[in-house]
């Protein structure tokens, strides 16, 4: 069992970054991959970014070159760090963890955080 809280949601504009922080706990996480998810009104969640104990990352296309996750392996935290934040990023962010897949883009996310809001107005 891991358990995630989030923080760092909030409304900004166009253009501008945020920072989203999720802190885990549980049980060791040598072996766990930290990504984030996100879900806008009436659409289905939808995979953001991962990480791995090494620091491997992996991002959906949308967001490749915007958007940087990172882990602080001594804090147990996961962090994504999203630059010219655009009206389509809005949504929920959960953090989420899953064991390491030995392939890491197929690692399955078997726990999630209850998520944070993020709003971009145009």
């Amino acid at each position: 069992q891991v358990h995630l809280v989030e923080s760092g949601g909030g409304l900004v504009q166009a253009g501008e970054s945020l920072k989203l922080s999720c802190v885990a706990s549980g049980r060791p996480l040598s072996d766990v991959v930290l990504g984030w998810f996100r879900q806008a009104p009436g659409k289905e969640r939808e995979f953001v970014a991962g990480v791995s104990w090494k620091g491997e990352t992996y991002y959906t296309d949308s967001v490749k070159g915007r958007f940087i996750i990172s882990r602080d392996n001594a804090e147990d935290t996961v962090y994504l760090q999203m630059l010219s934040l655009k009206p389509e990023d809005t949504a929920v962010y959960r953090c989420a963890a899953g064991n390491r897949s030995p392939m890491l883009v197929l690692t399955e996310f078997d726990f999630f955080g209850q998520g944070t809001q993020v709003t971009v107005s145009s």
